[in-house]
């Protein structure tokens, strides 16, 4: 049981990972000796979004794994998923319950040989987890330069274009002119594909893990659904509530139901069938007693929403409902995109379904893209494409060595 727990906090937040037991090292692919990463901060003074808003001392959070080289054209970067942030391989400290949520093809001789490469991430803007030190970000949540109060609604909205352009401010910051390989699963295959489309000459290879190339009717109205529990929450007063009591119970809720649509029926049933929350208290005999899988669920969304933030959770629920390669349709963006791609998916994607990623792959390939696609197994779902990664271990070596 607490076993899944850890896994299931890898598409929810690694931060409960701190309060549950972590996956033991084997089932992690933990090598002997864990990489061990400094997180750092990167500031623009400003940016403005693709909406044109101007924004001030832009901050996120970033971290790198390997060395650059004389020439610098080694480097890697890792976008993250929805809830995720830049800590995608190793250890900040040898006490972590664990480390980043791809450590099992980042490192010295893995897939994405550190040895090799040098390996990079940053957290997004807008990213969820404002109450976790080892996260910066502007969102929100970010006191708005001009007034020293919250951003609060007064923030703009922003896209997963976004996410790329300030990415892209770092690389450059870095004196990398060009990726040797964009990566990353679910909102980070996102970022992966729009890094292909709109920056064509920067990304010579690009490997989108459990994602599609653009949002469809179908995932912008479940991430409405995601985002509905905080909307009815009192708490959350229209995104004013800030210094007041925060909308937790919505965004607890919110989180639940993303777990669940990240993981699937066959890991469900395998791991609560249809017991009871508490023995003796049957859900037939009373309506406040609850099944095992409604408890757990719950108290996981409970535990992640302390260290979360309830209006940066709707901001990545927006951008994600507008996301389209290049900005435009997956149509479009296939026309655009000179890298060879790696599609790595899950037939049993409850997000990105089978249905929409073989549309995506067949519209790439239709506008001459070069698309590997490759699947992984597992009882997860969605989330096989963050902890089962080691299965593709030997596909995406040769990919890279191309």
């Amino acid at each position: 049981m607490k076993h899944w727990i850890a896994a299931t906090a890898g598409v929810v937040g690694w931060m409960a990972m701190t309060m549950i037991e972590a996956q033991p090292a084997a089932a992690q692919g933990l090598p002997a000796q864990d990489l061990m990463v400094e997180k750092k901060v990167f500031t623009l003074p400003s940016y403005t979004t693709q909406g044109g808003r101007t924004l001030k001392d832009v901050k996120v959070g970033w971290e790198s794994y390997g060395t650059l080289n004389a020439d610098k054209s080694n480097a890697i970067l890792i976008c993250h998923f929805f809830s995720g942030n830049s800590h995608a391989a190793g250890k900040y400290d040898a006490k972590d319950a664990a480390p980043g949520y791809w450590d099992a093809i980042i490192g010295p001789g893995k897939a994405i040989d550190t040895n090799k490469y040098f390996v990079l991430s940053s957290d997004t803007l807008v990213n969820l987890n404002t109450g976790d030190p080892k996260t910066t970000t502007t969102g929100p949540a970010s006191l708005n330069p001009d007034t020293g109060k919250p951003y609060a609604l007064d923030f703009p909205v922003v896209t997963i274009g976004d996410f790329v352009n300030v990415q892209k401010a770092l690389v450059e910051n870095l004196g990398i002119k060009k990726l040797a390989l964009v990566a990353g699963p679910s909102m980070g295959s996102l970022q992966t594909f729009e890094w292909a489309a709109s920056h064509p000459e920067m990304v010579a290879k690009a490997m989108p893990v459990i994602g599609a190339g653009e949002a469809d009717a179908q995932l912008i109205a479940w991430l409405d659904v995601w985002a509905a529990p905080i909307l009815v929450d009192q708490n959350w007063n229209k995104g004013d509530y800030y210094g007041k009591t925060p909308p937790n119970a919505g965004l607890a809720k919110a989180l639940t139901a993303v777990t669940l649509q990240a993981n699937h029926q066959d890991w469900a049933n395998a791991t609560f069938g249809r017991r009871p929350a508490k023995e003796g208290e049957e859900p037939a005999k009373a309506l406040a007693n609850r099944f095992q899988v409604q408890s757990v669920l719950d108290n996981a969304g409970e535990t992640r929403a302390k260290v979360s933030d309830a209006n940066h959770f709707l901001y990545l629920v927006k951008a994600n409902q507008l996301f389209a390669a290049g900005g435009a349709s997956l149509a479009n963006a296939a026309t655009k995109i000179k890298a060879p791609v790696l599609l790595i998916t899950q037939p049993k994607d409850l997000v990105f379904t089978a249905d929409a990623v073989d549309h995506t792959a067949e519209t790439l390939r239709k506008g001459g893209v070069d698309v590997t696609h490759t699947f992984i197994k597992g009882a997860r779902g969605h989330l096989d494409g963050v902890i089962s990664m080691k299965q593709a271990e030997g596909t995406i070596r040769a990919f890279l060595e191309k």
